[in-house]
């Protein structure tokens, strides 16, 4: 049997015990949306890390002329470091998890942006998840001189004028049933 042999072994034994014990792991996993907020972690030591390598990307980092900059840094960061993965249970992954193993799913990955936009000086950075019957979007939004930044880790950043403009395009209010909340590490907010 050969290395590549091995682990696919390897794997598919640790898959067997992931699905044998999943409704024990995702009954212990199980976070209240409250609960939130303690996900976003821009003061773990490798979040800071990651921060400083972006920052090195300037001569000087200067929060109020480099922050749009590297909020893009930290957006390619993640989409081109960060391999997107569905595992078959619930269970988060802090952002120095998602980091360490470079995978995680799509929620993962917007906890890590948002814990390094936070982490580069924009305590303003939230998450906003709008989950529909049949689907879940994830926007990471940081308040940056009267405007937003939105970040759409499937289809990119753009500039908007207001939360508003934002609820409007993600159509939180239309008829069809809609939940939708905000969160950073500091606070948790139902929308709608």
């Amino acid at each position: 049997m050969d290395d590549t042999d091995a682990l696919k072994a390897y794997n598919n034994i640790y898959l067997e015990i992931v699905m044998r014990y999943k409704d024990q792991i995702e009954e212990h996993e199980s976070l209240y949306l409250a609960d939130l907020p303690k996900l976003v972690t821009p003061t773990d030591e490798n979040v800071i890390l990651l921060a400083k390598d972006l920052k090195g990307n300037f001569p000087v980092f200067n929060y109020d002329e480099n922050f749009p900059q590297a909020a893009e840094l930290a957006y390619g960061y993640v989409k081109n470091n960060i391999k997107q993965i569905s595992l078959p249970i619930q269970f988060w992954l802090r952002p120095a998890q998602t980091i360490k193993y470079a995978a995680g799913d799509i929620f993962d990955k917007a906890v890590l942006l948002c814990s390094v936009l936070i982490a580069l000086g924009n305590v303003s950075s939230r998450i906003i998840v709008v989950a529909r019957e049949t689907s879940r979007r994830f926007i990471v939004y940081a308040e940056f001189k009267g405007r937003l930044i939105t970040i759409d880790l499937d289809k990119g950043i753009r500039d908007m004028v207001s939360i508003e403009d934002l609820l409007k395009e993600l159509n939180v209010n239309s008829d069809e049933e809609t939940t939708a909340y905000e969160f950073n590490d500091k606070m948790y907010r139902d929308i709608f």
